[in-house]
């Protein structure tokens, strides 16, 4: 994969520079106040969503290292592709809101990285990028502008889509031969303590990701109070949910890295709406609640009768969370009018915007698992996932004692390395 590898990603930057040569701009009557928002939402990005996924103990290298790779090249992507639906005057016009649009658009990416971790090249996940940060401009206009529902947080349209475009391609990517648990698809107590570092991150900063493209700044104080809430509400939920799901009352590493965060996760789409800290409190409550059990129950059931091998469980962090923020939009609108910027928001808006948004994401994601599986782009065989040392140099003492050959690939093991 030497080769192909690097010619992909060196093809595509160059697109991307002609692109920005011809079309992208400043906006010159932009200002920096959203740039600490920016911050917020840059570092869970890169450290959050990279930490995070650290749990496994041989793909330290790729959980860090991939998410970093799929951020730097969907930002500049997120910006062409969100861009193309705003232009002026032929120009994309770049500011520090559209730098945050431009990282919520690779958040979807890393979402979907997260169900397939572990079992894919880093040749598929850049194809992955391109296509899912093009389809997911593309439900995100229909759901802003053309129905015209209120998803400030992402629940819906970043967090809904990236967990079921992830769990189509890993459907559509089906391993048979990983339906037995693989020897490296565990953690250890270091790893899961590098994961848990991630998890604070994205703890911390999740009030600036639901707040930073309110409208007003009354509508940005309403999202972050109802998002710190709401986080706190889910955490203790999960931290007494994962003792007394577990026959000796223990906590789980894996419920408190992920579970701890549906909160912010279920609360984004009505985040900036009047909806008093009590309804904030209960949103994190139950998500909490949804996301521990189905870490518990739901996804070895996924794995074993549906096939659908969720190596992080984003569905459960992600997934269903955003399915209970687009229906608390519904319920929240139907109660009570909301409007901004001049758009009366209905809960048949809401409810097409969620509908549309899963639909889309399963096609999508079902699309995209099927050009990934093409021999050319060089999967690697099932003996060989979870492991750094296909694709990096790993330290000596680190590196196992044998790497089986590519079944795609009729090179030997070393052209697999880059």
């Amino acid at each position: 994969m030497r080769f192909k590898f690097s010619i992909l990603a060196l093809l595509l930057e160059v697109i991307i520079i002609v692109l920005f040569g011809i079309f992208v701009e400043y906006d010159t009557s932009a200002s920096l106040s959203l740039y600490p928002f920016f911050q917020d939402v840059h570092v869970m990005i890169f450290v959050g969503f990279g930490f995070l996924m650290t749990f496994l103990k041989k793909y330290g290298f790729s959980s860090v290292g991939i998410n970093m790779l799929i951020a730097a090249f969907g930002l500049q992507w997120g910006t062409l592709m969100q861009g193309f639906w705003h232009m002026e005057r032929g120009k994309i016009h770049v500011d520090i809101k559209s730098m945050i649009n431009a990282d919520f658009s690779t958040a979807t990416a890393l979402i979907s990285f997260g169900a397939v971790l572990g079992k894919t090249s880093p040749v598929q996940m850049l194809i992955l990028t391109i296509l899912e940060i093009t389809i997911f401009a593309c439900n995100e206009h229909l759901v802003t502008k053309t129905l015209q529902a209120t998803d400030v947080g992402g629940s819906m349209t970043i967090h809904a889509f990236g967990a079921y475009f992830g769990l189509a391609v890993t459907l559509v990517l089906y391993r048979p031969g990983l339906k037995n648990k693989h020897e490296n698809e565990e953690s250890t107590y270091h790893s899961d303590i590098f994961a848990m570092i991630g998890t604070l991150f994205l703890w911390l900063f999740w009030p600036s990701f639901n707040s930073a493209i309110a409208s007003e700044t009354i509508y940005q104080t309403n999202a972050i109070v109802n998002t710190y809430y709401s986080l706190a509400a889910c955490t203790v939920v999960t931290f007494a949910l994962s003792s007394l799901v577990d026959q000796r009352g223990k906590f789980s590493m894996v419920l408190i890295q992920n579970a701890t965060l549906a909160g912010g996760v279920a609360v984004g789409t009505c985040a900036d709406l009047s909806i008093h800290p009590f309804a904030a409190v209960c949103i994190g409550s139950i998500a909490g609640i949804i996301s521990v059990l189905g870490y518990h129950f739901l996804t070895p059931l996924l794995a074993s009768k549906l096939n659908i091998q969720d190596t992080c469980g984003v569905h459960n962090l992600h997934g269903l969370p955003g399915i209970l923020g687009g229906i608390t939009g519904i319920v929240v609108t139907a109660i009570k009018e909301e409007i901004r910027q001049g758009v009366h928001f209905t809960p048949g808006m809401q409810a097409a915007a969620l509908g549309s948004t899963i639909a889309i994401a399963l096609a999508g994601g079902a699309l995209t698992g099927h050009i990934l599986k093409l021999p050319f782009l060089g999967q690697a065989p099932d003996q060989n996932c979870f492991d750094d040392s296909v694709y990096w140099e790993v330290p000596e003492e680190e590196k196992p004692h044998e790497i089986h050959p590519n079944n795609y690939d009729e090179h030997s093991r070393f052209e697999a390395t880059m």
